[in-house]
């Protein structure tokens, strides 16, 4: 199992961002993480990366509990912008290959000229939907296990959210990447997703596994 998650909770001050969350990803599989803003999915996918720590509850990956192991093979792709604006986006794809094994250039540099990035532009200067591309070009230059997206067609347009999605999971390898991706736009994901948990307020509120 790519993903093993028991009882797993986690408050904020204030609130319990989620509570007693159970659920397994097999490995191979594409699952959509769907729910209104606020009901926990980022939580989530942030206790999966590593990068938040959970109140109590076990959660593994690959059998291996989160940490610096399971990072040298979880790509993460969050809701927010984490590049640096004073870099152009050739510097940023340079920067960004020292820190992931195996990361592949050519193939980052292939999804740049598909994407219509401009190399030589500062990232500062680029629209939120650019900036969306190029976190999608980190996820997917480097062949990792498993992939966490937040919310990846936030900065695309309506006509640009289909080709997009297209060409991530053109680089998604079947059967061996993962991916857990969350979105509130139900309707332009289905076609590429595989199994549904539904979060509201924190909670399970549904879920549904195909054959």
């Amino acid at each position: 199992m790519m993903v093993a998650i028991r009882n797993l909770w986690k408050r904020y001050p204030g609130a319990w961002a989620l509570r007693d969350v159970s659920l397994e990803v097999a490995r191979g599989r594409v699952l959509g993480l769907l729910g209104e803003n606020g009901s926990g999915k980022s939580t989530l996918l942030r206790i999966l990366a590593g990068v938040t720590i959970s109140s109590r509850g076990r959660v593994t990956l690959a059998d291996l509990p989160v940490g610096v192991e399971t990072k040298k093979f979880v790509s993460y792709l969050p809701e927010i912008d984490p590049f640096y604006s004073w870099m152009k986006v050739a510097e940023t794809l340079e920067f960004l290959s020292a820190f992931y094994p195996d990361w592949d250039m050519d193939k980052a540099r292939e999804m740049v000229r598909f994407m219509n990035l401009p190399e030589d532009r500062k990232v500062g200067t680029l629209s939120r939907g650019q900036k969306a591309r190029l976190k999608v070009i980190q996820a997917f230059s480097w062949p990792s296990s498993l992939v966490l997206m937040d919310e990846p067609l936030g900065g695309f347009d309506p006509p640009s959210r289909k080709k997009i999605l297209s060409a991530m999971f053109r680089e998604f390898r079947f059967g061996e990447q993962t991916i857990l991706v969350s979105t509130h736009l139900v309707s332009e994901i289905e076609e590429f997703v595989e199994d549904v948990v539904y979060l509201r307020d924190g909670e399970i509120a549904l879920s549904w596994y195909s054959d």
